[in-house]
């Protein structure tokens, strides 16, 4: 499956996304300084991974939805990151949706915008009794509290000082969207808005 930004594909993995991904996946890069730092990776279960990935991908096997997709830039076909989603509350369809862009190269250019925009719709199509989408980051990730807003996501709750930074508290900060607030802002769907924005740029 392929979702198309202007910048960007969402797209199923490849064999050659995996030696990528694995090189990112360390507690030393800059990713991780605000993608979740105060959870520390397990980096022995990386391998694991990716070998679940690579059957996966042999195999042709993905779930209806997509649990997680890589972000490509649509010019190179170049693994660029990643979109996921999980639950908050199964039993109250509450679902929350995660990004991670790995190369600072590629940060502030309005590639997160199109991906989490594009999953963000994706999922709310594919899943119709979702109510809601979550989003959950820190105070300390001013570019994802702005990606958020600038998509439509609205804060609905603060943690003051939850989480610990490099020795420092910061608040813990949750986002959301109703399906109604989504689909009021983005009537004809996330990828027509991305054709009919860059046609007026």
């Amino acid at each position: 499956m392929q979702l198309l930004g202007k910048q960007i594909v969402l797209r199923d993995w490849l064999e050659t996304d995996l030696p990528v991904y694995q090189s990112w996946m360390s507690n030393d890069h800059e990713w991780k300084q605000f993608d979740g730092p105060y959870f520390v990776m397990d980096e022995s279960k990386v391998p694991e991974r990716i070998g679940r990935l690579r059957q996966a991908i042999a195999a042709a096997e993905w779930s209806n939805p997509r649990q997680r997709l890589p972000i490509a830039d649509r010019a190179t076909n170049a693994f660029i990151g990643m979109v996921s989603r999980y639950w908050e509350s199964e039993e109250t369809k509450w679902l929350s949706v995660g990004i991670s862009i790995y190369d600072p190269a590629h940060w502030s250019g309005g590639r997160g915008f199109e991906a989490l925009g594009l999953w963000s719709d994706y999922l709310l199509h594919e899943m119709p009794e979702l109510v809601r989408l979550g989003l959950g980051t820190w105070s300390g990730n001013g570019r994802m509290m702005r990606l958020a807003e600038k998509l439509g996501f609205v804060q609905e709750a603060c943690f003051r000082k939850a989480r610990i930074v490099r020795g420092d508290y910061y608040d813990s900060v949750g986002y959301g969207v109703l399906r109604e607030e989504w689909q009021g802002r983005y009537p004809e769907g996330f990828g027509a808005f991305l054709q009919k924005r860059g046609e007026h740029a």
